[in-house]
């Protein structure tokens, strides 16, 4: 049997590995796209990614360890899906709007089972930090790049 830990890191890397399926076509429409001035640091956005990935690799396995339960593993996979899905989604689209609704909803979505992560272990909440202070920056800045691209 493999190591809980293991299991948990391959199925993450599996779902971030969808992010993958984006054409070169998909990249430079992305790309064209203006930027709010404020956005200094996009060039930390994939290391800012990879933390909150980690981190919630960590907190899955901390949860799986106290509880065993198949429905918060399924959560997490979830917001997986939801984070990972924003770049294809939009992109294939073309549509920062779409970005938009699916950073907002990870954002939801993330903020709710961070509270029922909770009542399971501290430590697994505060891993789930990163990504709740992070995703409301990334959505606005995808909404602000709505303003400024209103003819996508």
């Amino acid at each position: 049997m493999f190591p809980t830990w293991l299991v948990i890191a391959v199925v993450g890397a599996a779902i971030a590995s969808a992010s993958s399926l984006l054409g070169s076509r998909d990249i430079k429409w992305f790309k064209r796209q203006r930027r709010p001035d404020w956005l200094t640091f996009e060039f930390a956005i994939p290391i800012v990614w990879t933390v909150v990935f980690i981190c919630g690799g960590w907190s899955a396995y901390i949860v799986w360890k106290q509880t065993q339960s198949w429905w918060f593993m399924a959560g997490y996979i979830v917001l997986e899906l939801l984070i990972v899905s924003y770049t294809p989604v939009m992109c294939k689209l073309q549509n920062l709007r779409a970005g938009t609704a699916i950073g907002a909803a990870g954002f939801v979505f993330g903020l709710l089972l961070a509270l029922l992560v909770t009542q399971v272990d501290a430590k697994a909440f505060f891993l789930l930090l990163p990504f709740l202070l992070w995703s409301p920056v990334g959505t606005l800045i995808t909404w602000q790049m709505t303003k400024l691209n209103p003819g996508q």
